[in-house]
């Protein structure tokens, strides 16, 4: 082994072993935090009507809870993202679980209604902190054939999250309140910040294109691979050239500025459905004179879906191609949500709607952050996922709003639902013309100097 790796970067090792236990504990602790940012995301619609009899206050009033905590995510990506970049993925995966291990836990102390808002805020940009570093962990300790399966199963943790998180809440509220689903939430982050402080490594490949210590990226590649401990450290090491100034700019530069556009559309357009679906979904079956488990089922197919989509996303990808998947999945979301203004009423058909849309909306979300971790160089990487989705948590923003004004000005659910369609129908153009424009795959995720890129 030793003989056969002289001479390889750490990329090119990792690209051509076969999966270490060491590379699977990593990309499982990074799992697991996904997990329990579904959770605390989640769990906060399953608490509002018991917060809401506690502090006596009609749920419209906690608009500004939702909206607070997607605006401290939307933050927390921009942010930490750069920050990653330029000192490293651990600590700001650990700092922001803590965060959100924190004040997950002060939100269960709150004792007014402004500080469920500051507390969910405060929560918000821990969790936005932490999503975009697993993913570029999980990346850089995937080898290449498998990036895209483990980048898009790792997004099962938000549907399973939400899923635990009703299942918790339904068996702790009646017995020791809503306070209680938010100290659980507080305590498992706490404890697997613990965790990942000992267990979680420092990315292998951002150490060896900054540069890093030698005697550490060989220590972490030992694991990786065994058969290196006789292989010179520096022969590991293929550094980038620096890059000064804020790593969001070089986004823009040295190609890329179109294709960043690009992969934003869908981002911003995806999770626009997706709040948009769970948000309102219940609401307009019910205007439409279906009973109220109707909506309750609707979005449990569509949580279910969500889980089984992400799981097969990578491998669709890589067997017929990723944007013929992602649009393939946009144009049909596009058909399905235009088609819900036609039910009639028809509990069977809507249930089979929302887990097909299920599967192709939540699937094509971890697909897009797949897109997202293999587009932008090592160097880059955290701060163009972190954008990407820090845009995107704009989407998760503007749909629910969207909703409300549609109601509010008395559209039908029919109309609601044909003008819902709109958004997929841009992220799938969005798609083919990101296809279009890189002409293959290759020649996009290498960028404008493919034997740089492909080597890191």
């Amino acid at each position: 082994m030793g003989i056969e790796t002289r001479g390889l970067t750490v990329a090119q090792i990792i690209d051509r072993q076969p999966l270490s236990r060491f590379q699977i504990t990593t990309i499982g602790l990074c799992a697991l935090v996904m997990v329990l940012d579904g959770f605390d995301t989640q769990c906060i619609g399953f608490l509002v009507p018991s917060i809401a009899e506690t502090f006596r206050l009609p749920l419209k009033a906690f608009t500004p809870v939702f909206a607070w905590g997607l605006i401290g995510f939307m933050t927390a990506s921009m942010i930490m993202g750069p920050v990653a970049d330029r000192w490293g993925r651990k600590w700001p995966v650990v700092v922001s679980t803590l965060l959100f291990a924190t004040f997950a836990t002060l939100t269960g102390r709150a004792s007014s209604f402004h500080e469920v808002v500051i507390f969910r805020a405060l929560t918000g940009l821990g969790l936005g902190g932490a999503m975009p570093n697993v993913v570029a962990l999980t990346s850089e300790y995937a080898p290449k054939r498998l990036q895209r399966v483990f980048v898009s199963t790792l997004f099962v943790g938000m549907p399973l999250g939400a899923l635990l998180g009703g299942l918790a809440s339904s068996a702790m509220i009646p017995a020791w309140g809503w306070r209680s689903v938010f100290y659980l939430g507080g305590i498992l982050p706490l404890l697997v910040a613990l965790v990942l402080i000992k267990a979680l490594p420092e990315s292998v490949k951002y150490l060896a294109v900054r540069g890093g210590d030698s005697r550490k990226i060989a220590a972490i590649m030992a694991r990786v691979a065994p058969g290196l401990a006789d292989v010179p450290a520096s022969s590991l090491i293929a550094p980038e050239p620096r890059r000064e100034g804020l790593p969001v700019k070089y986004l823009f530069a040295e190609g890329r500025a179109l294709g960043t556009i690009l992969l934003w559309i869908p981002f911003f357009m995806n999770l626009l459905m997706i709040y948009f679906i769970v948000s309102w979904l219940p609401a307009l079956l019910r205007q439409a004179a279906m009973p109220v488990s109707a909506g309750v089922k609707a979005i449990s197919m569509f949580s279910l879906a969500g889980i089984i989509g992400s799981v097969a996303q990578g491998r669709l990808m890589n067997r017929y191609g990723a944007y013929v998947v992602m649009a393939t999945e946009f144009l049909v979301s596009t058909l399905l949500i235009g088609s819900l203004a036609f039910a009639a009423g028809s509990l069977t058909f809507i249930m089979t709607v929302t887990f097909v849309l299920g599967f192709t909306i939540q699937g094509a979300q971890g697909g897009l952050n797949a897109l997202a971790a293999s587009f932008y160089p090592t160097t880059m990487r955290s701060t163009g996922v972190g954008w990407a989705l820090g845009i995107g948590r704009i989407g998760s923003i503007v749909g629910p709003v969207l909703g409300g004004v549609m109601l509010s000005l008395e559209w039908s659910p029919q109309q609601i639902f044909l003008a819902g369609a709109l958004p997929a129908l841009i992220a799938a153009v969005a798609v083919l013309l990101s296809n279009r424009l890189r002409g293959n795959e290759t020649a996009y995720r290498s960028g404008p100097d493919p034997g740089r890129v492909e080597a890191v």
